[in-house]
């Protein structure tokens, strides 16, 4: 059946637009397949493990209290998280103490952070494939493992990586805009990393360092007054905020802040913390770890990847400031976003137990992956123009900066042949000749923001101007006599042959882009080139290597082994098997958490409790693999009693004391009493201050119960009629398995 001429052009029509829907942004395209596998990646690596130390006792208090403002307002250990709170309370009334559950948040958290972290990308730097390198330092960096791994981490820093990201964002569209709604955003962005996370309030001064760096014209002294002069409104609504944060937490909080030791404590911490951590973290290493029981590990790197890691780092300094002195701007802001995280560290890490490994320990600097990526993607591709007044963009098509070289694989856009027709027609000069309005200044390398790139409606062909004629990037240009002769028409491009058939017109080709390795000689070009190609490749594999061996420490959960064997073990214990209240190992919970780490409270949203006693006659105890055994008491023991067959005779009535062969201090102990006796009756045992009655029934017996005491002696007395006691066997001490 013949088709007629409309069919046919209705059929192209809806050819092309399929065409449309199939040629897709490949950098877009490869920027997504990246997040997809790291977000994956990270959730089996996750998977691996089990919660960790600080996660049991999260999951613990979750358990004991109600949902309540002062439980979201307590502070755990100084650490203000209502936010992770909340989280933890609704995954635990859920399901109890299961671990999946967080697997699943911490994942669609780096998920909906890798987005708005592309996201951000896209709107802040020129078009390049090169956007691929910042974006990929960030996704898959080991800086960043325990933040989707250990779930007492990730509920701190993904909200705060997270807001870092969006109060960006927002700030970087008011300097364009100057819209309320993103001022409202801003607020929103730093609101949501501080019900996570008090570091959080670091996102403020990176949101003013940002705008300072990027955004502003001159010296140091003249930028910061510009950006508080152009941009008020953004630091009075965060000073605001940060005040009313302040009176909330400082009311709650204990001062953290500590005195380091030494001067050489001081040295160790900053070449751990720069030297092995974050310069090597930031290319792909550590490439080795120490492992640290349950907890995340910390960075070992060789002593030769340290200094290749700041030998490359050096040189990407380098190159990237001959190319673009924007690049220069970009690692200030670096440079001093780390100081303010080093000095915080030092404030509240040294002069404590933890101080020789805090340099070494990644999650400190994990906010700083997110501005190193920044930067690096800024000084490698530059910033982009914001879209003119009355246009939209299409993907990877925003217009460059005036004076600054294209990135690889970009060029500057062309103006179509209908505007430059269009302007011939009128008289006009071409686009390209006129000065663009409102366009950013090149001077030093910073690039200004004064056009919106979202405009509102009506308003796409009202001119936006500079208020601020000292930021006016070409003043002499707007100034030309109104007689001055229009430049010569430039030659419109000639469009692409098609096939026959073929009714549409293609683009104009564009002119092939500058060399990004502009600064280096032409006859070194293709060794750079390649050694650049080497380099990347080397730090690809690299990652894979250290995030390989960081899933295998990961993968080495003590906690897990002993929770999973205890829970079979109670399950098919026999009825009557008593415990009392112990702690669980050190490598579980820390004794530093006391009293979270009693097994009654390890326990509590376990589902299968152990049942806790204050004295009995017959007493198990958990091992330290999670079996059920029959329990002792190690400690101090009293020294054998002069009666043979009988050690301490003990008549109604009377008190003897009995020397222990170690003393014991002032503490919580357990005592096992063995003792022969006549009849029934009642004793009183004594050590120093502590002392507890028990019952004695006749014959040979045991006894077990909990005292608070200390002293180098016990004392016994008993009462009853016609009752005499013999004992050999009372121990004080901590409980423990029964040797086979």
């Amino acid at each position: 059946m013949a088709l007629t001429g409309s069919e046919v052009g209705a059929a192209r029509d809806e050819t092309g637009e399929a065409g449309k829907l199939v040629r897709v942004d490949p950098t877009r395209s490869i920027a997504f397949a990246m997040i997809v596998v790291s977000v994956l990646w990270r959730a089996q690596i996750a998977s691996r493990g089990y919660l960790a130390a600080d996660d049991y006792v999260l999951i613990t208090q979750s358990t004991e209290s109600p949902l309540t403002p002062g439980f979201l307002l307590t502070l755990y250990n100084n650490h203000f998280m209502p936010g992770g709170r909340l989280l933890t309370w609704l995954v635990t009334d859920a399901v109890g103490l299961t671990y999946w559950p967080y697997v699943l948040l911490m994942a669609a958290g780096q998920a909906v952070l890798s987005i708005a972290f592309y996201r951000l990308l896209r709107d802040l730097l020129r078009p390049s494939r090169l956007l691929l390198v910042p974006l990929g330092m960030f996704l898959f960096s080991p800086l960043t493992l325990e933040a989707t791994s250990w779930w007492a981490v990730g509920a701190n820093m993904l909200p705060m990586q997270l807001s870092m990201v969006l109060a960006v964002g927002a700030q970087l569209r008011y300097v364009r805009t100057r819209r309320k709604r993103h001022l409202l955003s801003l607020v929103l962005a730093v609101l949501l990393g501080l019900l996570f996370f008090e570091k959080a309030l670091l996102v403020v001064p990176l949101v003013f360092l940002f705008t300072v760096c990027f955004f502003t014209d001159g010296g140091p002294v003249r930028s910061v007054l510009t950006a508080l002069r152009r941009w008020w409104p953004s630091w009075l609504v965060l000073t605001a905020l940060v005040g009313a944060f302040a009176a909330v937490y400082l009311q709650r909080s204990e001062s953290s802040v500590r005195r380091p030791e030494s001067a050489e404590e001081v040295l160790s911490f900053f070449t751990q913390l720069f030297g092995s951590t974050l310069v090597p973290g930031l290319l792909g290493g550590p490439w080795g770890w120490l492992g640290a029981g349950d907890g995340a590990a910390v960075v070992a790197p060789p002593e030769l990847g340290r200094w290749i890691a700041w030998s490359v780092f050096a040189a990407l300094v380098v190159l990237t400031v001959k190319r673009d002195r924007t690049a220069t701007r970009a690692w200030i802001l670096l440079g001093s976003y780390l100081v303010l995280v080093a000095a915080l560290l030092a404030a509240t890490r040294l002069g404590s137990v933890f101080s020789g490994i805090a340099g070494g320990v990644p999650r400190y600097v994990s906010d700083a992956v997110v501005v190193a990526a920044i930067c690096v993607g800024v000084a490698l591709v530059g910033i982009a123009r914001p879209t003119p007044a009355g246009g939209e963009p299409a993907d990877n098509e925003s217009a460059l900066p005036t004076g600054s070289p294209a990135p690889s694989g970009e060029s500057e856009p062309t103006a179509a042949p209908s505007a430059v027709a269009s302007t011939q027609r009128s008289g006009a000069a071409p686009a390209a000749s006129r000065p663009v309005v409102a366009a950013r200044s090149t001077r030093a390398g910073v690039i200004h923001a004064e056009a919106p790139d979202d405009p509102d409606p009506g308003q796409a062909d009202e001119p936006v101007t500079d208020p601020d004629p000292a930021l006016d990037p070409e003043p002499a240009a707007e100034a030309q006599p109104a007689t001055a002769p229009a430049p010569p028409a430039q030659p419109e491009p000639e469009a692409t042959a098609l096939p026959p058939g073929d009714g549409r017109e293609r683009r104009p080709s564009r002119p092939a882009p500058p060399e990004w390795l502009g600064p280096v000689p032409e006859r070194y070009r293709e060794v750079v080139t390649a050694g650049l190609a080497l380099l990347l490749v080397a730090a690809m594999f690299g990652t894979a290597w250290t995030t390989s061996r960081y899933s295998d420490e990961w993968a080495k959960k003590y906690g897990r082994s002993y929770l999973d064997t205890a829970r079979i073990e109670l399950a098919s214990a026999p009825p009557g098997t008593v415990f009392f209240d112990t702690p669980v190992p050190e490598g579980v919970v820390s004794d530093l958490s006391w009293p979270y780490n009693l097994q009654s409270r390890f326990f509590a949203a376990a589902g299968s409790r152990p049942e806790f006693v204050h004295e009995t006659e017959n007493a198990s105890v958990l091992d330290g693999l999670g079996r059920v055994q029959v329990a002792t008491i190690q400690g101090s023991n009293i020294v054998p009693g002069p009666q043979a067959g009988c050690g301490y005779l003990v008549p109604a009535g009377q008190t003897v004391r009995m020397p222990l062969d170690k003393p014991r201090d002032e503490w919580f102990w357990i005592i096992r009493i063995g003792y022969l006796s006549s009849a029934d009756g009642t004793a009183v045992l004594r050590l120093g201050a502590g002392s507890h009655s028990f019952p004695v029934k006749k014959g040979l017996n045991q006894r077990f119960f909990e005292i608070d005491g200390g002293g180098d002696a016990v004392e016994l007395t008993v009462t009853g009629t016609d009752l005499t006691l013999c004992t050999n066997e009372i121990t004080i001490g901590n409980l423990a398995p029964k040797p086979e």
